[in-house]
Protein backbone atom coordinates (compact mmCIF):
# COMPACT_ATOMS: atom_id res chain seq x y z
CA UNK A 1 0.00 0.00 0.00
CA UNK A 2 3.04 2.45 0.59
CA UNK A 3 1.18 4.80 2.92
CA UNK A 4 -1.41 6.77 2.21
CA UNK A 5 -3.33 7.74 5.48
CA UNK A 6 -2.20 11.59 5.20
CA UNK A 7 -2.92 12.05 1.77
CA UNK A 8 0.77 11.60 0.64
CA UNK A 9 0.90 15.57 2.05
CA UNK A 10 4.75 14.24 3.48
CA UNK A 11 5.40 14.89 -0.07
CA UNK A 12 4.46 18.80 0.12
CA UNK A 13 7.09 19.15 3.26
CA UNK A 14 9.81 17.14 1.01
CA UNK A 15 9.28 20.63 -1.77
CA UNK A 16 9.72 22.76 1.26
CA UNK A 17 12.78 21.25 2.04
CA UNK A 18 14.08 20.86 -1.58
CA UNK A 19 13.09 24.41 -1.98
CA UNK A 20 15.26 26.02 0.37
CA UNK A 21 18.53 23.75 -0.26
CA UNK A 22 17.99 25.55 -4.10
CA UNK A 23 18.14 28.53 -2.27
CA UNK A 24 20.96 27.71 0.42
CA UNK A 25 22.72 26.29 -3.53
CA UNK A 26 21.99 29.85 -4.83
CA UNK A 27 22.96 32.18 -2.40
CA UNK A 28 24.06 35.05 -3.45
CA UNK A 29 25.77 33.39 -6.73
CA UNK A 30 25.80 34.71 -10.29
CA UNK A 31 22.57 33.47 -12.32
CA UNK A 32 23.87 31.02 -15.34
CA UNK A 33 22.95 32.01 -18.74
CA UNK A 34 20.22 29.44 -19.06
CA UNK A 35 18.78 31.42 -15.58
CA UNK A 36 19.20 34.64 -17.31
CA UNK A 37 17.28 34.01 -20.22
CA UNK A 38 14.31 31.49 -18.68
CA UNK A 39 12.62 34.20 -17.45
CA UNK A 40 11.90 35.63 -20.65
CA UNK A 41 11.10 33.35 -23.07
CA UNK A 42 7.26 33.16 -21.56
CA UNK A 43 6.59 36.90 -21.46
CA UNK A 44 7.42 37.76 -25.38
CA UNK A 45 10.74 39.10 -24.45
CA UNK A 46 14.16 37.61 -25.51
CA UNK A 47 15.60 40.75 -25.05
CA UNK A 48 17.20 39.82 -21.55
CA UNK A 49 20.35 41.60 -22.47
CA UNK A 50 18.93 44.99 -22.08
CA UNK A 51 17.09 44.31 -18.88
CA UNK A 52 20.03 43.42 -17.26
CA UNK A 53 21.94 45.99 -18.32
CA UNK A 54 19.43 48.30 -16.53
CA UNK A 55 18.96 46.02 -13.53
CA UNK A 56 22.75 44.39 -13.49
CA UNK A 57 21.79 43.25 -9.53
CA UNK A 58 19.55 40.90 -10.83
CA UNK A 59 22.11 38.90 -12.80
CA UNK A 60 22.79 37.24 -8.86
CA UNK A 61 20.81 35.50 -6.89
CA UNK A 62 19.95 37.46 -3.89
CA UNK A 63 22.21 37.21 -0.91
CA UNK A 64 21.01 36.55 2.69
CA UNK A 65 23.22 36.88 5.63
CA UNK A 66 25.14 34.73 7.46
CA UNK A 67 22.39 34.80 10.35
CA UNK A 68 19.78 34.06 7.74
CA UNK A 69 21.36 31.05 6.46
CA UNK A 70 22.00 29.32 9.01
CA UNK A 71 18.12 29.84 10.27
CA UNK A 72 17.36 28.41 7.14
CA UNK A 73 19.91 25.68 8.05
CA UNK A 74 17.93 25.17 11.47
CA UNK A 75 14.88 25.13 9.58
CA UNK A 76 15.93 22.33 7.10
CA UNK A 77 16.70 19.93 9.99
CA UNK A 78 13.23 20.89 11.71
CA UNK A 79 11.50 19.86 8.53
CA UNK A 80 13.65 17.09 7.44
CA UNK A 81 12.45 15.13 10.70
CA UNK A 82 8.85 16.46 10.09
CA UNK A 83 9.30 14.55 6.70
CA UNK A 84 10.95 11.57 8.46
CA UNK A 85 7.94 11.57 11.46
CA UNK A 86 4.97 11.92 9.22
CA UNK A 87 6.47 9.37 6.16
CA UNK A 88 7.17 6.66 9.05
CA UNK A 89 3.75 7.18 10.87
CA UNK A 90 1.77 7.03 7.57
CA UNK A 91 3.22 3.62 6.65
CA UNK A 92 2.62 2.60 10.51
CA UNK A 93 -0.76 3.74 10.28
CA UNK A 94 -1.07 2.30 6.42
CA UNK A 95 -0.74 -0.92 7.67
CA UNK A 96 2.50 -1.06 5.83
CA UNK A 97 5.37 -1.17 8.83
CA UNK A 98 4.46 -3.05 12.03
CA UNK A 99 5.61 -1.30 14.65
CA UNK A 100 8.84 -2.89 15.05
CA UNK A 101 9.46 -1.35 11.78
CA UNK A 102 8.05 1.72 12.29
CA UNK A 103 10.33 2.17 15.37
CA UNK A 104 13.81 0.60 13.76
CA UNK A 105 13.20 2.44 10.11
CA UNK A 106 12.23 6.07 12.23
CA UNK A 107 15.86 5.81 14.01
CA UNK A 108 17.62 4.89 10.90
CA UNK A 109 16.01 7.94 9.04
CA UNK A 110 16.68 10.49 11.93
CA UNK A 111 20.00 9.31 12.41
CA UNK A 112 20.71 9.91 8.72
CA UNK A 113 19.82 13.16 8.86
CA UNK A 114 22.30 14.23 11.54
CA UNK A 115 25.08 13.04 9.63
Amino acid sequence: MSGGHFNYDQARIKLIINSIEELLERNGRAKTEQELTDGFSFVGNSNHKEYYEKYPEEKFWHNYSDEVIQKFKEGLHYLKNAYVYAQRIDWLISGDDSEEAFLERLEEELNDIIK
